[in-house]
C-alpha cells in the first residue's frame, strides 16, 4: 500500500495568514506533528519581501499604498515579489529521508519536472529550466524555491494565470527605464499566463488536481485531503501574532539611499544598450541589474538570464561573471559581444539617477 500524503487547500488568504502558515506548517513537520504536505494557496495583493530586505530599498511604497497592497515578509530568503489571486500557489512540506538528499538543486530538477508535467497535462509544451524555473517557449510560468529548517523541507511554487506583469513592475523599485510602455512590453514577452496560451482561463480545480496526480506519480505516495491539526493550528496563531505586525514587515530596515539606481547607455555596434542596476554602498555589491536597448539578441531567455546570473554581484567580479555567463553558450547577438554588457555597467556604476529615491 502506498504511503499517504495529506494536501489542504487553504484558499485566499491576506499575506500574513498564508506566511504565518508557512511557519506553522514548516515547524510542525521538523517536529514530525503532522505528515508530509501539499498545500495550495492564493494572496491578496500583495508585495513580499524576502526575509533580510528591507521595504524602503525593494519597493516602490508610494505605489503600494495607493493601490491597497500589503507589505508582508517571508520566513525565507530571495528577493521581493508580487503576488495577488491571478498566480496560484503550491507547497511542499517533506522531510529530507523521503528526498533521500540535501542538495537543493538535485530536489528542484525533481519537483519541478513533476510540476511541468502537471502544467503540460494543460495542452501546453512546459518544461524544467534549472536552476528552479518552470518554462514554456523559453518563457517563465512558474518559479520556485526551497528551504530547509533542520530535516524539515519547505518547497514553494507559484504558477502564473492571468499574471499582470506592469503591475509587478510598478511595485517594485526599478528604475523608471523599465516602467515604459516598451520595457513592459518587452518583460511581458519573457513570461507566460496560462490564460494567454491555452486562450481561456483554466479552472484551478483541474490545475491542483494535475498538481496533486504528478507528485503522487513523483514520490510514489497517494494524497488524502486533510485540515490543520490542533497542534498546527495552535502554531498558527502564535506564529500570525508575531507576523502581522508591524515590527515583523520592517525587522529590516535599511534607506533607499543606501542602495540608489544607477543607469547608463552606450552605443555599441550591436546596438544601443542600457544598464539600469540597484547598487548595495554599504557591502559594494550590484544587487540586480535590468537590460534595455536598441538589440538584438536569441534566443530572447539569454538576457534574463544574465540578469539572474549578475544578482548580488560584487563589482570586482562583474567581467569575470559576465565571461563566465557567455562561455559555452548559443547565443545571435549580432555584433553585441560580452564586453559591452562589462563596459556598459561599469559605466553605470559611476552615474547614479534620480531613480535612487523612489521608495
Amino acid at each position: 500500500m502506498s504511503e499517504m500524503w495529506r494536501v489542504i487547500d487553504t484558499g485566499l488568504r491576506p499575506a500574513a495568514q498564508n506566511i504565518a502558515l508557512n511557519r506553522a506548517l514548516l515547524e510542525a513537520r521538523q517536529a514530525e506533528e503532522s505528515p508530509s504536505t501539499l498545500r495550495f494557496l492564493r494572496f491578496a495583493p500583495s508585495a513580499l519581501l524576502g526575509y533580510h530586505q528591507s521595504a524602503e530599498q525593494e519597493l516602490n511604497l508610494d505605489y503600494c499604498k495607493a493601490n491597497n497592497i500589503t507589505i508582508q515578509r517571508r520566513i525565507t530568503g530571495g528577493g521581493a515579489i508580487y503576488f495577488d489571486e491571478a498566480q496560484l500557489g503550491w507547497e511542499l512540506y517533506l522531510h529530507k529521508r523521503e528526498l533521500g538528499t540535501s542538495d537543493m538543486q538535485a530536489i528542484a530538477k525533481r519537483i519541478c519536472h513533476a510540476a511541468a508535467t502537471a502544467i503540460s497535462a494543460l495542452g501546453v509544451d512546459a518544461r524544467y529550466r534549472p536552476r528552479n524555473d518552470i518554462e514554456v517557449d523559453g518563457k517563465k510560468i512558474s518559479g520556485t524555491g526551497g528551504a530547509f529548517d533542520g530535516d524539515a523541507l519547505l518547497y514553494q511554487g507559484t504558477l502564473l494565470i492571468d499574471f499582470d506583469v506592469g503591475k509587478m513592475l510598478r511595485v517594485l523599485r526599478i528604475p523608471a527605464e523599465k516602467l515604459s510602455d516598451k520595457a513592459i512590453a518587452t518583460a511581458r514577452e519573457r513570461v507566460a499566463n496560462l490564460k494567454d496560451l491555452l486562450g481561456r482561463r483554466p479552472e484551478l480545480a483541474l490545475i491542483k488536481c494535475n498538481l496533486t496526480e504528478a507528485f503522487e506519480s513523483e514520490f510514489g505516495i497517494e494524497f488524502h485531503e486533510g485540515e490543520l491539526t490542533l497542534t498546527e493550528h495552535r502554531r498558527y496563531q502564535t506564529a500570525l501574532a508575531e507576523i502581522d505586525t508591524h515590527d515583523w514587515i520592517h525587522l529590516v530596515r535599511r534607506p533607499a539611499s543606501d542602495m540608489p539606481v544607477y543607469e547608463a547607455g552606450q552605443k555599441f555596434a550591436g546596438g544601443m544598450l542600457r544598464a539600469s542596476l540597484t547598487y548595495d554602498r554599504l557591502t559594494h555589491r550590484i544587487k540586480q541589474v535590468w537590460f534595455t536597448g536598441d538589440i538584438f539578441v536569441s534566443p530572447r531567455r539569454v538576457i534574463a538570464d544574465l540578469e539572474a546570473a549578475l544578482r548580488d554581484t560584487s563589482v570586482e567580479r562583474i567581467e569575470h561573471n559576465v565571461r563566465a555567463f557567455f562561455i559555452g553558450r548559443q547565443a545571435d547577438m549580432l555584433a553585441l559581444t560580452p564586453d559591452d554588457f562589462i563596459a556598459v555597467i561599469r559605466l553605470a556604476v559611476k552615474q547614479p539617477i534620480v531613480a535612487s529615491s523612489r521608495a
